[in-house]
């Protein structure tokens, strides 16, 4: 409180949007539209349930046609597509804060196509078709990733920018797509059961996936959230960091294994997914503003609503087909990422 002429001034006070009570009422009603969603993706598809059959289908199952696609089908694709957009959402968010680049993404910047190839390698060249054992294919290969598009973007004098690392990124992320095409085309039979993975699709996947791959989701969206306080410290500078008692390289290390966690996992259970990581906290940055407590829980519950949303329409559109989810948010995705380019400024990071 300063005095002035006129009276003790009151402290400036941020926006009301801005206010954790209003924030922490916002999370509620992104998870009520998060269960509204999972339900619409439960009862929607190339037929569309009722809700009372769902219910039914849950409380009393009697083994008819509408109760075990519910089951053992949309059940099981809506938990999927609840973990792989969570991850996604934030892992986009934790690489967006570390890197300190607007533009920073898992699959811009290569680090999906690196887990899809390390998949492709599984099964393509080993023959190895357990989940279990393939997901850490896919963590080495975005952990690789990683590491190659920072070295690349830092080499030379002018060191790492938001450019150089996107440009970097999807350098490597189309050496990784051309390795892993290569592959496939040498193995017809590999190639017809993987290509609408290669498209980013939740369909395919049985309940027993889920929960091989459950554990590494769950790791990895524990440990990325427990960095929001450390991460808003380094948002100040590295120097400023150490000064308030952070462990910087320590807090970097875990960022990167909780990104290939996170990254890992979701590739390995849907493919390679395009700009979820990039919209989804571009666009709660500019809602709640860049205090990461409350950037990583909102993108790691809007993105699956998101996500769960494009599932749906591309369901809808194609009846009795469908359109696979990651054509949809390519879609969705593109024309958004191109007015983040153009844009000269972005959400405070």
């Amino acid at each position: 409180m300063v005095e002035t002429a006129e009276g003790p001034e009151e402290p400036a006070k941020g926006p009301v949007w801005a206010r954790p009570a209003v924030l922490a009422t916002g999370l509620v009603v992104a998870l009520a539209a998060l269960v509204l969603m999972a339900m619409a993706s439960v009862a929607l598809g190339a037929r569309s349930v009722p809700f009372a059959t769902v219910i039914d289908a849950f409380l009393a199952p009697d083994g008819s046609n509408d109760h075990t696609v519910i089951r053992e089908l949309r059940v099981p694709r809506t938990l999927l597509g609840l973990g792989v957009g969570a991850t996604l959402g934030l892992a986009g968010a934790l690489m967006q804060s570390l890197t300190r680049n607007p533009l920073a993404d898992p699959g811009l910047l290569g680090i999906n196509e690196g887990a899809a190839l390390g998949v492709t390698l599984a099964l393509g060249v080993f023959g190895l078709s357990d989940p279990a054992v393939y997901v850490w294919f896919a963590f080495g290969g975005a952990a690789l990733a990683s590491v190659m598009v920072y070295s690349l973007a830092s080499a030379g004098r002018s060191g790492s920018s938001p450019v150089r690392l996107t440009l970097a990124g999807v350098a490597l992320g189309m050496v990784a797509t051309a390795i892993a095409s290569a592959i496939l085309r040498m193995d017809s039979q590999t190639f017809d059961r993987m290509r609408f993975w290669l498209t980013g699709s939740l369909a395919g996947q049985t309940a027993d996936t889920l929960v091989r791959l459950a554990p590494f989701m769950v790791a990895g969206l524990v440990l990325g959230l427990l960095l929001a306080r450390p991460l808003n410290t380094l948002a100040l500078g590295d120097d400023a960091g150490k000064a308030l008692g952070v462990a910087v390289g320590r807090t970097r290390a875990l960022t990167g294994v909780a990104v290939t966690l996170l990254c890992g996992a979701a590739t390995a259970a849907a493919g390679p997914l395009w700009f979820v990581g990039l919209i989804v906290p571009h666009a709660v940055r500019a809602l709640v503003g860049p205090d990461q407590r409350w950037v990583l829980p909102y993108s790691a519950v809007a993105a699956p609503v998101l996500l769960l949303g494009a599932d749906v329409v591309g369901r809808l559109i194609a009846r009795p087909g469908e359109v696979q989810v990651g054509i949809v948010w390519a879609v969705i995705g593109a024309p958004i990422f191109i007015v983040l380019a153009r844009r000269k400024r972005v959400a405070a990071l």
